[in-house]
């Protein structure tokens, strides 16, 4: 399974996608707002990103430039509850693999999560059969742990 970082201000949005995932095998690092999920990315790897889009320090549009800049086969999926920024998420299409419109349900979620995650295996598999060199990608983070080693907000 994948290893998610999810970036939320909200406790309780973060407790349920953390929730909804962790029971789904996902391993999980979690930030409070744009600032602190640079940090989490600084320091580990992970394979999505769930993000809200208005966040104080830093949004999540910012946040989604910054981590595809750095690292562009990671998939991203945005979240929001306000109607002005959908339409900004939804100009990011190329962006983004994803945007979930708040309130969401657990089905919303895994479906979003799921068509990412395929959507990015593809991409990887185009990018070998083609020859190019692709940044590793492996179960282990940057600093040495592994995925069961990851903090979560359901701890």
């Amino acid at each position: 399974m994948a290893r998610v970082l999810v970036v939320e201000d909200d406790e309780a949005v973060r407790d349920f996608v953390c929730r909804v995932l962790s029971m789904h095998g996902h391993s999980l690092l979690t930030a409070h707002d744009g600032a602190e999920a640079v940090e989490q990315m600084n320091a580990h790897h992970f394979d999505l990103l769930i993000s809200d889009i208005a966040m104080p320090v830093m949004d999540g549009i910012s946040l989604a430039l910054k981590v595809r800049a750095s690292r562009p086969h990671v998939p991203i999926i945005l979240m929001t509850g306000y109607a002005n920024e959908r339409q900004r998420a939804h100009n990011l299409s190329l962006l983004i693999e994803g945007l979930l419109s708040k309130p969401f349900t657990m089905e919303q979620l895994l479906a979003e999560v799921g068509n990412a995650l395929k959507a990015a295996r593809a991409r990887q598999a185009e990018m070998e059969a083609a020859g190019a060199p692709i940044a590793a990608q492996s179960s282990e983070s940057q600093d040495g742990t592994s995925s069961s080693d990851s903090k979560s907000s359901s701890d």
